[in-house]
């Protein structure tokens, strides 16, 4: 049976990806997650219409054209994308949000031309410092409050990709069609879909989406002092076996995704303890470059009774993912261990 996305919120659409599917290191376009802010166009914009604006702080603004674009050097890369508030509903204290469990992330091959072609042809003026992404969805509510985000220069130069396909095939419509930012190990909300419009700025865009949400903060601080929520975290997850599950003694496979945005996921470790000992896990798969990695690990039980599992991922740097999540008032990037530990019964 095809397991079904779990939906919190119908409009605007937020859905979660099975568990099931997690366990590819290809998430599938039709499971993968969900996350809007405002309303998917309801059909797919006419690619003769439709033009891609890059103005502000440029020599010479642009209005390209889909063909345009296509006929651009291609790009193909691969990239892990996590909804900020993953994991949100684990957090012991409640923050305010969609209840994600882990089911806020995928992993895609994606095909498009690097953000710094674009920029080029544009050419920057020296004040420029910052990219806004605007894209042409319809907000919802009575404040019609644009979406609009903004990243860093250097991160738009460095991996942003403005994408045009997943997974081999046009870019889905609750996707971003016809094209869709995508600054590679960052979080979905630098990622702007349906994209119209490219902004150079001197200074971050000022607005509700930079200034009131995604901003790591906590109770009684101003959100705009706390710190925009950026790269991923370094984050393990358990895909199998689910917790609550009851199994038999004898071999039970464990397997899990981790992954680090930026960073390079060097190791994962698990425990059957709670915590007490550690064991290398294997990685499974594929390993490029701000993708996850899937893992397993062989496990021969015996003794009956409750377990508590848990991973660990550990950075090329050196990094270890934290045993505690650092809670904020909006539950963003909670990469705790014990947050994501699972419970299982051997009988």
């Amino acid at each position: 049976m095809k397991a079904k996305m779990r939906v919190m919120t119908e409009r605007p659409l937020n859905a979660e990806t099975p568990v099931e599917s997690l366990k590819s290191w290809i998430t599938p376009n039709t499971v993968f997650f969900d996350r809007n802010q405002g309303a998917v166009p309801p059909r797919r914009i006419s690619l003769k219409r439709w033009q891609l604006a890059v103005e502000g702080d440029v020599a010479t603004p642009l209005s390209l054209t889909f063909d345009q674009i296509r006929r651009m050097p291609k790009a193909i890369a691969a990239d892990t994308l996590e909804c900020s508030g993953n994991g949100r509903s684990l957090l012991a204290e409640k923050a305010a949000g969609n209840p994600w469990t882990i089911g806020g992330v995928g992993n895609a091959v994606w095909g498009g031309v690097w953000l710094r072609d674009v920029l080029q042809s544009a050419g920057l003026k020296p004040a420029a410092r910052h990219v806004g992404f605007e894209g042409f969805d319809t907000p919802m509510g009575a404040s019609g409050v644009k979406f609009v985000r903004s990243i860093p220069l250097e991160k738009a130069l460095a991996s942003t990709l403005l994408a045009y396909e997943m997974n081999g095939e046009p870019l889905p419509l609750k996707h971003g069609y016809p094209l869709r930012a995508l600054a590679l190990g960052w979080t979905g909300a630098n990622c702007v879909k349906w994209l119209a419009r490219i902004i150079l700025m001197d200074r971050p865009y000022e607005g509700f989406f930079m200034d009131n949400v995604y901003r790591v903060f906590q109770k009684g601080q101003d959100s705009r002092a706390g710190a925009v929520v950026m790269g991923l975290k370094l984050k393990s997850i358990i895909t199998q076996p689910l917790s609550g599950q009851s199994l038999p003694a004898g071999r039970v496979v464990m397997l899990g995704a981790a992954y680090g945005g930026e960073a390079d996921v060097d190791r994962v470790d698990v425990s059957v303890d709670a915590g007490a000992t550690w064991r290398p896990a294997e990685f499974i798969g594929p390993h490029e470059p701000y993708a996850w990695r899937q893992w397993q690990w062989v496990w021969e039980v015996r003794t009956p009774g409750a377990y508590t599992l848990m991973a660990r991922a550990v950075d090329d740097s050196g990094r270890s993912q934290p045993m505690q999540a650092e809670w904020n008032v909006l539950g963003y990037s909670n990469n705790g261990v014990r947050e994501h530990a699972v419970t299982v019964t051997i009988t």
